[in-house]
């Protein structure tokens, strides 16, 4: 059973290493159109969550294609999303509401670096996937609570949130390996 273990573990690492092929740069049309394509799902997946009421604060859609892309294809990918998603779904959408967006750009821009750095330093894993996204979490409290000096308002996303952030460490964790197969 160990020696089982063993192997799946290294044939883990195997696979953990092709997970991120390349760094974008800002120079390269790639990177646009897939911020662009990653932009797009964190429109859709928004509007079908908020279908559901209070369907944003529970699920927090609008990390999830930054998180992915961030890992897949770097920070700069990462970093496009991140700002124009809430920015795009605001200005068309009317959410998130403009008094949120700081907070929301704070984490979307924390969890595009932090897995971006993560996806390229370490092994792709789960835990790998859960770092960057717990990253994104201690960092928009932190700037949350120094915002408004209001603990229950900071650690909104841990309440209520808490099924967001197991789709995105789960969800993005399956739908990374998803692409890395095809």
């Amino acid at each position: 059973m160990f020696s089982y273990l063993c192997c799946l573990t290294k044939n883990d690492t195997m696979n953990a290493i092709t997970i991120q092929k390349k760094q974008y740069s800002f120079t390269e049309l790639r990177t646009y159109l897939l911020a662009a394509l990653f932009v797009i799902g964190n429109i859709v997946f928004p509007r079908l969550c908020h279908l559901i009421p209070n369907g944003g604060h529970i699920f927090l859609p609008i990390y999830f294609f930054t998180l992915v892309g961030s890992f897949k294809y770097g920070w700069k990918v990462g970093l496009l999303t991140a700002v124009l998603s809430p920015i795009v779904n605001c200005v068309f959408f009317g959410m998130p509401p403009v008094a949120s967006l700081p907070s929301i750009l704070v984490k979307g821009i924390t969890l595009a670096s932090a897995a971006g750095v993560i996806g390229k330093k370490m092994n792709f894993s789960i835990l790998s996937v859960a770092l960057a996204v717990l990253i994104c979490q201690a960092v928009g409290m932190t700037f949350e609570y120094l915002t408004d000096f209001n603990l229950l308002h900071a650690l909104q996303d841990v309440r209520i949130g808490w099924p967001g952030i197991l789709i995105q460490i789960l969800g993005g964790y399956l739908l990374l390996r998803l692409i890395d197969k095809w």
